[in-house]
């Protein structure tokens, strides 16, 4: 087992050490701090933005080849931590002890450890690994104008209130595939650039992490599932959103789906309701909706070609959905984006 010490919880100090540990290559662009690694450690890329009122986020797609224990020894006060785990797994511990908690994919956890205390997390070998992380200074953050936190339920208000860190927090929520749809989003806006990609950025995490804070509410007033979903459950709908995509043209029903999930009709509509909050109906049109403005955009298909290509059978009934969802007719829309493009020129 490797066992790298860091003594900062600041981002920037955090990402030297790192560096320093894991011999990676560390840059800066557009305000990011960005740790690439290719070598006997392992292979993959961390990258950290600090935003304003204690706000940091932290992006990891790693893999390494030796099961690897990152200890954070410092005198700092702990950040709150809202972690979401969207490929693999790793362990916590409080301290540094041989007593850990697994965090699981798609699993909604907070944590904060106790001043003074070596916060530690387990990374496995040979696992492909997708974690973002979303940490709070609390003393900066209780500074900002309208930060509600006192609506935020007794748990973490007094989280969030103590300033000199005495208590430790773990909360190992539901699973929840809403989040993961919000990350993948997050993770699109790689490709934009300037003010707008730094806002777009910080809108998709603070609403990741308005989503967090929910789970958490809901967890913590036990509004469960009214019949129990379990994490392979979860699992089976998380591929049956790639089954749906790739049958986008065709008419996919909650029979069809059961079947190939091998989950009951009442179970998949549990399911989509409480991890996409809608029901499979809604989830599906919402996607055949989405492609249609893609196609819209980027290709010459026909309005009737289109509505093939998502398997619906009736224009007119597209142009009301599509109208429903988006405040304009289809054909409105195209000729919108090209007068868009056209001023451009």
């Amino acid at each position: 087992m490797r066992k790298l010490t860091i003594h900062s919880s600041k981002s920037d100090e955090m990402f030297a050490q790192l560096q320093a540990c894991i011999k990676g290559e560390l840059k800066e662009d557009r305000g990011e701090s960005i740790l690439t690694f290719k070598n006997k450690f392992g292979k993959g890329s961390l990258r950290t933005i600090d935003f304003n009122w204690g706000v940091s986020f932290i992006d990891c797609n790693i893999n390494l080849f030796e099961e690897t224990k990152l200890v954070f020894d410092t005198q700092d006060l702990a950040p709150i931590e809202f972690i979401f785990i969207t490929k693999g797994y790793f362990e916590y511990s409080e301290n540094d002890t041989d007593v850990f908690t697994k965090l699981e994919q798609f699993q909604n956890t907070i944590i904060s450890h106790k001043r003074n205390a070596k916060k530690t997390f387990l990374f496995p070998k040979n696992e492909n690994l997708r974690i973002n992380f979303i940490r709070i200074n609390r003393q900066e953050y209780l500074q900002k104008k309208n930060n509600n936190v006192c609506q935020l339920n007794q748990l973490l208000v007094s989280l969030f209130n103590d300033s000199h860190g005495e208590n430790a927090y773990q909360h190992g929520g539901n699973f929840s595939l809403r989040i993961a749809e919000e990350i993948k989003l997050l993770h699109s806006i790689d490709n934009t650039s300037g003010m707008m990609r730094s806002l777009s950025l910080e809108g998709r995490i603070y609403l990741i992490l308005s989503l967090q804070l929910m789970e958490h509410k809901n967890f913590e007033e036990n509004m469960n599932l009214p019949e129990a979903i379990s994490k392979e459950d979860i699992l089976k709908i998380h591929k049956l959103t790639t089954y749906i995509l790739e049958n986008i043209s065709e008419n996919i029903s909650i029979t069809s789906l059961s079947t190939e999930s091998g989950l009951s009709p009442k179970k998949l509509q549990i399911g989509f309701k409480i991890l996409y909050s809608k029901t499979v109906n809604e989830y599906v049109r919402q996607l055949k909706l989405e492609i249609s403005k893609d196609f819209l955009k980027n290709t010459d298909l026909s309005v009737s070609e289109i509505v093939y290509a998502i398997g619906i059978k009736s224009r007119s009934y597209f142009s009301k959905i599509f109208f429903e969802a988006f405040e304009i007719l289809p054909t409105e829309y195209r000729k919108h984006l090209k007068n868009k493009n056209s001023a451009l020129r």
